[in-house]
């Protein structure tokens, strides 16, 4: 009877070091991008991070982009295009998806717009994303992209001309009430896009929220 035993775990260690193991969703293979809002870092992204890799996603498999909150958003979306790039290129995957949050919205929409970035980008998730500009905007606008980031802007005017939500991208929006920072705050949803309304929650609490972050992990998995 040992001797059968020792031999059925043997077996099973066998089978279990041949197996192939578990391939991962096309979902969380996907290599995941953060863009941050004005003044913001890549260290806006540390919760976004840990609910990502909880849903299943590699840490090798989330990045964070970073670019001049004083500069000009076209450069800006110009250098998340090379990021893009770069990514695909590490990671050796033909596509990535998206999450941004505030002004990075802009950022995101002019490169998936007006730049083609969209045929790269197999989810986009704007979290209080400035999309329609904001009247906030107006306290700082000594910087271009401040200006840009005001409603009515030359800038603001070629993403939202004719289709919002361009190519086979799957678009999310999250937006809130309680924001104080994307004024009007429906200036987040976008047209053609799954446009979430959160109860109450403001424009910073929205990087901790850990229900919307796992809302937007389950969208970046469809």
């Amino acid at each position: 009877m040992r001797r059968f035993f020792g031999m059925l775990t043997a077996v099973l260690a066998a089978l279990l070091l041949f197996s192939p193991m578990p391939a991962a969703t096309a979902g969380t293979s996907t290599p995941v991008i953060f863009v941050h809002g004005y003044t913001g870092s890549a260290s806006n992204w540390v919760t976004a991070r840990s609910v990502f890799q909880a849903a299943g996603w590699s840490s090798s498999r989330l990045f964070a982009y970073e670019y001049n909150s004083y500069g000009n958003n076209v450069q800006n979306a110009q250098g998340l295009a090379s990021y893009v790039n770069q990514v695909k290129s590490q990671t050796g995957a033909s596509q990535v998806s998206i999450v941004n949050h505030s002004m990075g919205g802009l950022v995101s929409q002019y490169y998936l717009k007006v730049l083609g970035g969209n045929a790269n980008v197999t989810h986009l998730a704007s979290i209080a994303g400035a999309n329609h500009g904001t009247t906030f905007a107006g306290a700082c606008l000594i910087y271009v992209t401040c200006q840009q980031m005001y409603p009515g802007s030359s800038f603001i005017g070629q993403l939202t001309s004719g289709d919002e939500t361009p190519g086979s991208t799957k678009y999310g929006t999250w937006y809130s009430a309680c924001d104080g920072i994307i004024l009007p705050y429906t200036s987040t949803r976008l047209s053609g896009a799954s446009n979430n309304n959160v109860a109450c929650q403001t424009h910073l609490g929205f990087l901790a929220d850990l229900s919307v972050l796992n809302a937007i992990a389950n969208f970046m998995k469809t």
